[in-house]
């Protein structure tokens, strides 16, 4: 009875995995995989944009590297000599690296919808019925209503 039991659950998890794997290897499933690694890529990229080209040419205009930029903050107890650090200059990296992230991403949104539309556009439009098609549905029409 107990080997029945068993039998059943070992049943029941291998269709779990087979419905798993399913899933996992099924084509969204790895475009989205694809997509997670390159965008992982891309936003490295794009920090080190941010931080060893950007930054240092927006503190040459400004005249102040803007990474090093920061408040220190009193310490009303405990260790005075770690004070606590307001990181502005690392706050402002990362802002513009989100802003410039968000402007490729709305560019490649932007540039998919264009290309769906045009896609969508290319669709050709159901043809129209022949003279017999048109003649047969007709008298379907009228059998019909001669049925009724």
């Amino acid at each position: 009875m107990k080997d029945g039991n068993t039998a059943k659950e070992l049943g029941k998890v291998k269709k779990f995995f087979n419905e798993f794997k399913t899933f996992a290897i099924r084509g969204n499933m790895l475009d989205m995989a694809v997509g997670m690694i390159i965008g992982g890529a891309f936003t490295a990229l794009l920090t080190s944009i941010v931080t060893n080209l950007a930054t240092p040419l927006m503190g040459v205009l400004i005249g102040y590297d803007l990474k090093d930029l920061q408040v220190v903050l009193p310490r009303l107890y405990g260790n005075v000599e770690d004070p606590n650090v307001l990181a502005i200059g690392l706050f402002l990296n990362n802002l513009i690296s989100f802003i410039v992230l968000a402007f490729v991403v709305f560019l490649f949104v932007k540039a998919v919808n264009k290309f769906k539309k045009k896609q969508e556009e290319q669709v050709p439009e159901a043809p129209e019925p022949t003279k017999e098609e048109a003649l047969l549905a007709e008298i379907r029409d009228i059998l019909k209503d001669m049925k009724n």
